[in-house]
C-alpha cells in the first residue's frame, strides 16, 4: 500500500487511529459523506467523498492539478475507516 499511497498513508492511518473520521449518513438514501479532521494546528475539517473528492487543498493542487497522487490523505483515511 505505501507504493501507491506513499507519504498520505502514514498520515491517514494517524488521522484514523485520533477517531478524525466521521461518517455522515443521509436517509433514506443511505448515501454516504465523510467529515475527516485535517493535521493542521487549525484542525480544519474537510468534506469528501472517498472515491471521488474531498475539499481539501492537496486534493485540488497534487490530484486534478498536477495527477500526482490517486487520493489525498482525507480520502484515504475515510476509506481506511469504512473499512474497519
Amino acid at each position: 500500500m505505501h507504493f501507491l499511497f506513499g507519504k498520505n498513508l502514514e498520515r491517514a492511518t494517524r488521522i484514523v487511529d485520533q477517531r478524525g473520521v466521521k461518517r455522515i449518513s443521509g436517509e433514506p438514501s443511505g448515501r454516504s459523506i465523510f467529515q475527516v479532521m485535517g493535521e493542521s494546528r487549525k484542525k480544519e475539517e474537510y468534506f469528501c467523498f472517498p472515491e471521488h473528492y474531498c475539499a481539501c487543498y492537496s486534493f485540488f493542487y497534487d490530484i486534478v492539478n498536477r495527477g500526482e497522487q490517486l487520493c489525498c490523505k482525507h480520502q484515504l483515511a475515510a476509506r481506511l475507516a469504512a473499512s474497519v
